[in-house]
């Protein structure tokens, strides 16, 4: 029987942990092309045999790390409240998005990488439930604007414009540093920054 037919022991659970994580590390920094079994083994500190033994190939942990990943990335949009105050419910949602990008830079590289390979192992995904949750927001989007409480902006671009501007400071985290140099912090002032631009964006028109 398989591991993932019957309930796990402690020590299966922390194995799989061990091992998810290591191949974290090694796709966030080699890519799913560039990885490989024994990478991911060597990182967790086991056995490529006892690695097969959890995950027999390394599409499977890969996709075992996406299936995950893409619930963390969709939760701080599911957040946004219809019922809120609009600017208040944007805004949170960027500074959700860029908490994760601080927390989470290696899941976020992984999600770069896979879609600039065309996203293979979740195009299905990103075209059923992320398709949907952004039309639905869009359309609490499009409510508040037609409402006249924020500015008329493309909708889904919005949504968009936020991913490439919070992503973009764990994405391309070195190139960031490098520019800003020592004795910044690059989500705190990336913070501010983003507050003022969004906020002035979609400022009701008087």
């Amino acid at each position: 029987m398989s591991p993932t037919a019957r309930p796990r022991s402690r020590i299966q659970q922390r194995n799989r942990e061990l091992i998810l994580d290591a191949a974290l590390e090694v796709f966030s920094l080699q890519g799913f092309r560039g990885a490989t079994l024994d990478q991911i083994a060597e990182v967790a500190g086991l056995s490529k045999p006892n690695l097969l033994y959890y995950f027999p190939s390394k599409e499977e942990v890969h996709t075992a790390l996406l299936t995950g990943l893409l619930d963390t990335w969709l939760d701080p949009l599911r957040e946004m409240d219809a019922q809120g105050e609009p600017l208040a419910e944007i805004m949170g949602y960027v500074r959700r998005k860029l908490d994760l990008a601080r927390d989470f830079p290696r899941e976020s590289r992984l999600f770069a990488n896979e879609i600039l390979q065309g996203a293979p192992r979740m195009r299905e995904a990103i075209e059923g439930d992320l398709r949907r949750l952004v039309d639905e927001k869009a359309r609490v989007l499009t409510a508040w604007m037609e409402e006249g409480r924020i500015a008329r902006v493309d909708p889904v671009h919005l949504v968009f414009s936020i991913w490439a501007l919070t992503q973009h400071y764990a994405d391309f985290d070195v190139q960031v540093r490098a520019v800003l140099g020592p004795g910044h912090d690059p989500f705190a002032e990336a913070g501010g920054f983003l507050e003022t631009l969004f906020t002035r964006l979609l400022a009701p028109q008087g």
